[in-house]
């Protein structure tokens, strides 16, 4: 039977631009990772590394246009929001080749004989190894940081790890194109391009996971999507780390206090943020809750005003298109939900952004209600009103985890009267990211980001924005007792190079 083929589709019109491809078979899964796992040791040496991912940081910027514009034809995002994303996917990749060269990820650790401690100590070193070949699951709403060249990718290859990555069927047509840039960089410092791989198709990313010389997958998407493939990895004859990004609702706590101090801009802040790429950001807030009361209808005013100020969007595809106007209806039925802005089809190919609000008593206690607790992927959230402090904490106990949870403060309880405290410990049990007075969509790439948190948010402690994301893809090892002349460079008492370690117990920089 034929392979089948890969279309690139406009969501404006959802009308097919071009076949791309054709969807991967098992023997080119195959194809592509031996090519990677083959690319391996082109990847040892540190400063080919850092070289690699500087040139494809550069290559990427020189082909801007020509990305933009397919992206932007692949996904109606627009040339400004794809232009920042590509200068955010660039510095990415440029952030971890210092990181490459500073060597600190290596995490080495030198112990040298101790015959008096109790036990006796043995002479350890310690490092850290790349993997092997990392799957990586493109994301459908960030085209550049979070698919080809995206973070798993970036510090992957940082890692000492070559990658697949299995194109998401809403930017094929791009995904091809900045592979093509990736494969030109490691060229260019003598780096086969089989070290970044590129398959499509359902099929091939189930058979991705599956392959005995994959060693670790990075995945964003989905919660039954990441799922499947979660259990999948876990499934196999030799289980591989799985790290994976599912979904998230992103609670937002406004204390009665905040609301009254600042209704209005509490209310257009969350708007802009729950709208922000039309509500498909992975961080959007999803849930808020605010107090019942006349600060909280000055909240929901304000609110309503700016979400009905903003135009219509078009989603990345028609089905999200589609799955988005069934969820919203199947929320607005519920008892007690009403609906000061409607959501849903904004035109035969957009959607409106809109909120619901329910008393927050229904969401305190398991019932039908739970389907507001539930991520609905698009320009929507869910306000519940509370009537006091104890039924505004029932409801967060009953929440699962997630990437971001916000709290909203008055200037005195920013500066520590009342309970933002204790507000801010509740929160840090539910999300990897926890902010106040502030909104949850933007994640910096920074050394001190985490972009993660708690099942189903994601399934391992990891994060994949920042320096440390570096650490998914590699493992410990310890040598004990090997001589110094078989000693890899890394270990070596003289330490050829340069690299911060703890020596002894003593941190050396």
């Amino acid at each position: 039977m034929a392979a089948a083929p890969v279309w690139s589709v406009d969501p404006r019109t959802g009308k097919q631009r071009e076949q791309v491809a054709v969807e991967a078979t098992g023997q080119e899964v195959d194809e592509a990772v031996r090519a990677a796992h083959a690319a391996r040791p082109a990847l040892t040496d540190r400063t080919v590394r850092a070289a690699f991912l500087r040139t494809a940081a550069d290559l990427l910027e020189g082909s801007a246009d020509l990305l933009v514009e397919a992206a932007d034809a692949e996904t109606a995002l627009g040339p400004v929001r794809l232009t920042g994303e590509l200068a955010r996917t660039c510095y990415q990749l440029r952030a971890f080749a210092g990181i490459v060269d500073e060597g600190a990820f290596l995490d080495v650790v030198i112990n040298h004989p101790d015959a008096t401690a109790t036990p006796p100590i043995p002479d350890l070193r310690r490092y850290k190894v790349p993997l092997g070949v990392v799957a990586v699951y493109s994301a459908s709403n960030f085209p550049f940081a979070f698919s080809v060249a995206g973070g798993d990718t970036a510090s992957a290859l940082a890692a000492g790890c070559p990658v697949v990555v299995k194109a998401h069927p809403d930017h094929p047509a791009l995904s091809e194109l900045v592979a093509a840039v990736l494969r030109r960089a490691a060229a260019r410092h003598g780096i086969p391009e089989g070290v970044v791989g590129l398959v499509h198709g359902f099929e091939a990313g189930v058979e991705l996971v599956r392959h005995p010389l994959v060693t670790a997958a990075g995945f964003t998407g989905s919660v039954r999507g990441g799922r499947a493939l979660f259990d999948a990895a876990a499934a196999r004859p030799v289980p591989i780390p799985f790290h994976g990004e599912l979904g998230s609702l992103n609670p937002v706590v406004v204390t009665e206090a905040a609301a009254v101090e600042r209704a209005e801009e509490i209310g257009t802040g969350l708007a802009g943020s729950m709208t922000l790429g039309v509500g498909q950001f992975c961080v959007k807030p999803g849930l808020v809750l605010a107090p019942a009361g006349e600060a909280g209808d000055r909240l929901l005013k304000s609110l309503t005003d700016a979400v009905s100020g903003t135009a219509a969007g078009v989603l990345l595809d028609h089905r999200m298109r589609d799955n988005f106007i069934a969820g919203v209806a199947e929320r607005a039925g519920l008892p007690d939900v009403q609906t000061p802005v409607t959501p849903g089809a904004g035109g035969e190919h957009t959607v409106s952004p809109g909120f619901l609000t329910v008393p927050a008593s229904r969401l305190a206690a398991e019932g039908e209600h739970d389907l507001l607790l539930e991520e609905c992927f698009g320009p929507l959230t869910v306000v519940a009103r509370y009537e006091d402090e104890s039924e505004a904490g029932a409801v967060l106990s009953r929440l699962p985890g997630n990437l971001t949870a916000t709290v909203q403060l008055s200037a005195e309880e920013a500066a520590g009267e009342g309970r933002g405290a204790e507000i801010l410990a509740e929160l840090t049990s539910l999300a990897g990211r926890v902010l106040v007075n502030g909104w949850p969509t933007g994640v910096a790439v920074a050394p001190a980001q985490h972009h993660g948190g708690p099942y189903p948010a994601t399934t391992s402690t990891s994060t994949s924005v920042g320096g440390t994301a570096i650490e998914r893809w590699m493992r410990p090892v310890a040598y004990q007792g090997v001589p110094e002349a078989l000693l890899p460079p890394e270990l070596r008492d003289d330490n050829p190079l340069g690299l911060p370690r703890r020596y002894d117990g003593r941190l050396e920089r």
